[in-house]
């Protein structure tokens, strides 16, 4: 299908395709089959190969050390990053790292973007969003944030207990929501701090098993427990505005709902690839897979689908540049959550017993996507926004832009 993006999208993304079939899915081939993970000095490697073909960190702006595409332009690289199981993390444009950039270039003070900024985006540091907590604290409910910072003297104290935090586990710099102003209403009392992992008081407590992963990266990611105690920042460790946390996590999570959501249509459309070839090769039943009736219309259903779904990502991706397109952010996360979920659920099914093998990709998409409708807003989170949209429920329109997101767990 063609899709009308900019030619420099266009022409980025077939670089970005041809790095992957050149360079990233044969070594992905060949840890499926020999079982050997890639490790982490590989993925360097890589790094450094799509530096080569200027590919790396295309979500970056130049100054930084990225390829400084805007948002329309990037989406489509990072559809044909998905088509691999490390395809995002091969140039850089993983979840929550990339995240965490555009949080960090949108807020950042000069010195802020120099500590962290520069190495982050070199992957000489890691980072994490630390925002969801533990039963009866923050989650799809925001606003029930129970951690805390309080300011002493020209330091904060932070203090509280979180889970689901994404890269959390090796970090070396977290962004923290803390609540600032308990007499204030959440969303006007919550800010953003960046914490430094070998601060006192900070204690990974474990890395929180969970389902899917990168399954064939040696590198330990994962989705970290931590304690708060007593955490000790000095006032230059704010992130934008003091109580303006819950906006720089919505601006944050807009955009990136809609990078996860190509990153699993790339992954849908491999899927779809790899389900039509085996279709068209396994004969039963005297004749091809491909040409039994009820197959080939569940094969139209989901290609019609995954079509709407990246037809409505670019339309949302459009509207986000001149607003902060909640309503179609929210469709189009939710919409194609859905689609790609159904997609990698039909490909296991169609592949049989290569579905649920692991020579192929299939069965890891198939574990990775599940979460995605949970993580970046539960469906039924931006439900309930597209249900008081419709309904024209009365409510103040800059809380509601801050209540439609869940966790920043990621499984790209």
């Amino acid at each position: 299908m063609e899709y009308h993006d900019s030619e420099k999208a266009v022409e980025v993304a077939a670089r970005v395709e041809a790095f992957m079939e050149e360079e990233v899915l044969p070594r992905e081939r060949e840890a499926l089959r020999t079982q050997e993970r890639i490790s982490e000095d590989e993925i360097h490697e890589f790094w450094e190969l799509a530096k080569e073909r200027d590919l790396f960190a295309p979500q970056v702006p130049e100054e930084y050390g990225g390829q400084g595409l805007n948002f329309q332009d990037m989406l489509p690289s990072f559809e044909q990053v998905g088509r691999s199981l490390f395809g995002a993390l091969s140039i850089r444009a993983n979840a929550p790292q990339e995240g965490n950039m555009h949080t960090i270039e949108m807020a950042g003070t000069d010195e802020q973007k120099e500590e962290y900024l520069h190495p982050l985006v070199q992957g000489d540091i890691r980072s994490a969003f630390s925002m969801t907590e533990p039963l009866d604290g923050g989650g799809s409910d925001p606003k029930m944030l129970k951690t805390t910072a309080r300011k002493d003297g020209d330091e904060w104290v932070i203090n509280g207990h979180k889970w689901w935090t994404s890269d959390g586990y090796n970090a070396d710099v977290l962004l923290v929501m803390a609540r600032t102003d308990l007499d204030a209403h959440p969303y006007e009392g919550t800010s953003i701090f960046l914490v430094p992992t070998d601060l006192d008081g900070v204690n990974v407590v474990r890395n929180v098993g969970h389902l899917g992963g990168h399954g064939i990266v040696d590198i330990e990611r994962g989705h970290a427990e931590i304690k708060y105690e007593g955490v000790r920042v000095p006032e230059e460790a704010l992130l934008g505005e003091e109580g303006g946390g819950f906006r720089l996590a919505q601006l944050r999570l807009g955009g990136g709902r809609l990078t996860h959501c190509m990153r699993y249509s790339g992954m849908a459309e491999r899927s779809l690839e790899i389900s039509k070839a085996y279709l068209q090769d396994r004969h039963a039943f005297d004749g091809t897979l491909s040409e039994k009736q009820a197959l080939r219309h569940r094969i139209a259903n989901a290609e019609t689908q995954l079509h709407a779904a990246r037809t409505m990502v670019r339309h949302a991706a459009r509207e986000l540049d001149d607003s902060d397109a909640r309503i179609e952010v929210a469709m189009a996360k939710l919409f194609t959550a859905n689609v790609t979920n159904d997609i990698m659920d039909l490909a296991v099914q169609c592949l049989g017993g290569n579905g649920i093998g692991k020579d192929l990709p299939v069965a890891y998409f198939y574990e990775s996507v599940r979460p995605f409708r949970i993580v970046d807003g539960a469906d039924e989170v931006h439900r309930r926004s597209i249900a008081r949209h419709a309904f024209d429920d009365v409510y103040d329109e800059d809380m509601e832009n801050v209540l439609t997101f869940d966790s920043d767990l990621d499984m790209t």
